[in-house]
């Protein structure tokens, strides 16, 4: 856990952020500032800045966040969804804490 990192408090709890989802790797919760009628952050309870940190011993963490997004859905009774990662300052990332975008127009 970063201690500077704001979704490494939500994740542990600490903030006391109503949680979509969770279970021992992750946890999924609603974007405060929404892009979409629905948009749900997928974030690892383990601190990673970004895709540029991954290494191959992630793979099943990341594997697990996209299946995650389809039980989310599923609770969500979402038909259809877009997931998005920005990756670095200039891929648009504003949190470096690796976090997966689950967006739905419905």
């Amino acid at each position: 856990m970063n201690k500077d990192c704001i979704f490494c408090s939500i994740a542990a709890g600490s903030l006391g952020t109503e949680f979509v989802y969770e279970d021992d790797l992750c946890v999924a919760f609603r974007d405060i500032n929404p892009k979409a009628k629905t948009h749900v952050l997928i974030v690892p309870k383990d601190h990673i800045d970004s895709v540029f940190e991954l290494e191959a011993g992630t793979r099943t963490l990341t594997g697990h966040l996209v299946y995650v997004s389809k039980l989310v859905a599923e609770k969500l009774d979402l038909k259809g969804f877009q997931l998005q990662i920005n990756v670095g300052e200039e891929g648009g990332q504003e949190i470096f804490h690796l976090h997966l975008h689950l967006l739905s127009k419905f």
